[in-house]
């Protein structure tokens, strides 16, 4: 790894207060009738430096860390309904739109447990040999959750292995990356279908932006790992620290970018689109 993980403490630390700091000016500064989103920016830099915050085993159960990761959907969901709910419930009533918004989430839903190995059809070493229901507690973004797993050897007709683990913290964070990205989706449907009505070829950088960084958010766990395999463990050392060593505090830096990037996506399309010559381009309704 480019880092012992003696740097682990000093760099979490830091970073999360570099970010608790930045969110404070740069809210105070920019945003001063907004304070929720210096809110949310101390939020996630507690995020970052919560695991060295608490020392030892505490953190795995301490109420710090399960009221950070309860809170964040409940901050999050308030900065979109404030800032872009009007605009979304407009969206959300074109049902082209509604259906490709809830389609890509649910995809990527999908997507991102089988990339973190919470949803497989591929057999491992020690995969039991009958039908299993366990729930055992498991340490997943932060703290301890109590964890349901399935394991069925050979489905019915198709006879293949499937396991699926699922946990409060994991429905939360991959539920809210899933519900950004599908909102995301369905801003971009509603507004290649107001174009292709009106006959409009131009304006279409605002949805490469959004396509843009959706997929930076959700391909990066997925290319770490082929890197990793392609490449070896020598060449794809970086890659391996950002995104897979969950210990590691770019691990957690990942998480909060994809949240705070997804949801200023939004935010940012929305309000594009509330201007005077752009408020034709999503909000009307059929």
């Amino acid at each position: 790894m480019p880092f012992p993980r003696s740097w682990y403490q000093p760099l979490a630390l830091l970073s999360g207060l570099g970010i608790m700091v930045a969110s404070f000016i740069v809210g105070w500064l920019r945003w001063p009738s907004r304070p929720r989103y210096t809110f949310l920016g101390i939020l996630m830099g507690l995020w970052i430096s919560y695991p060295y915050l608490i020392p030892g085993l505490a953190s795995d159960t301490h109420p710090l860390g399960y009221a950070i990761v309860l809170g964040t959907p409940i901050l999050v969901g308030y900065v979109v309904w404030k800032d872009a709910g009007s605009v979304i419930r407009a969206v959300m009533r074109d049902p082209v739109a509604r259906r490709f918004g809830i389609g890509v989430g649910v995809v990527l839903a999908l997507f991102f447990v089988s990339i973190t190995g919470y949803l497989s059809f591929f057999p491992e070493e020690g995969f039991p040999e009958e039908v299993t229901v366990v729930v055992l507690p498991a340490i997943y973004q932060l703290v301890s959750w109590p964890t349901l797993e399935i394991a069925i050897p050979h489905l019915p007709f198709i006879h293949i292995p499937f396991f699926l683990a699922l946990s409060p913290g994991q429905v939360i964070v991959v539920g809210m990356l899933s519900a950004l990205i599908g909102l995301n989706a369905a801003l971009i449907a509603r507004h290649w279908r107001v174009e292709e009505r009106a006959g409009m070829t131009e304006g279409t950088a605002g949805s490469a932006a959004i396509v843009g960084t959706c997929t930076c958010g959700c391909c990066g766990p997925l290319v770490a790992k082929i890197a990793v395999l392609a490449a070896g463990p020598s060449i794809a050392a970086p890659l391996y620290w950002v995104f897979v060593d969950s210990a590691s505090p770019l691990s957690a830096v990942f998480i909060v970018g994809s949240f705070v990037l997804f949801t200023g996506s939004l935010i940012y399309s929305v309000q594009a689109a509330r201007q005077p010559d752009q408020s034709a381009a999503i909000i009307p309704a059929d």
